[in-house]
């Protein structure tokens, strides 16, 4: 079985996680800065099998999307006519942020590790990866 790959896309850093090949575990890959992002997919999908990549979709409270919501639509169809044969799905990303920083607090590490942004955008596309593979059971 493919494994189902997460993008927390942001406009400096891109936070990215990926299930095991039985897409039962999400858990962080890595965070890369969003000027990197095309190239390490490419070479993250010639190394290994994925049947899906989950891109958070950033809303505003009110459900509208967000500053870079035209970005990250953009980058989403670009993905889809690129790699036709891998679904492309989105999961609402709202709070993610504020739940990887919480996780970081739960998990007990220290402040100066709390400061790091890229830690937090793993965490969080690792919540929009978990979600998703929560919306399927």
């Amino acid at each position: 079985m493919a494994r189902a790959l997460s993008i927390d896309y942001g406009k400096k850093r891109t936070g990215i996680a990926v299930t095991d090949p039985l897409q039962l575990i999400a858990s962080g890959l890595t965070t890369v800065n969003t000027y990197e992002l095309v190239p390490f997919i490419e070479n993250y999908l010639r190394n290994e099998e994925v049947s899906t990549i989950v891109i958070g979709e950033p809303k505003q409270m009110n459900g509208e999307p967000s500053e870079l919501g035209d970005v990250i639509n953009a980058f989403a169809k670009a993905l889809q006519e690129k790699y036709p044969s891998i679904e492309i799905t989105r999961v609402d990303e709202r709070f993610t942020s504020k739940m990887a920083f919480q996780t970081m607090i739960d998990s007990g590490l220290s402040k100066s590790k709390r400061r790091n942004k890229a830690l937090v955008d793993e965490i969080a596309a690792t919540i929009i990866l978990q979600t998703f593979l929560d919306s399927k059971m």
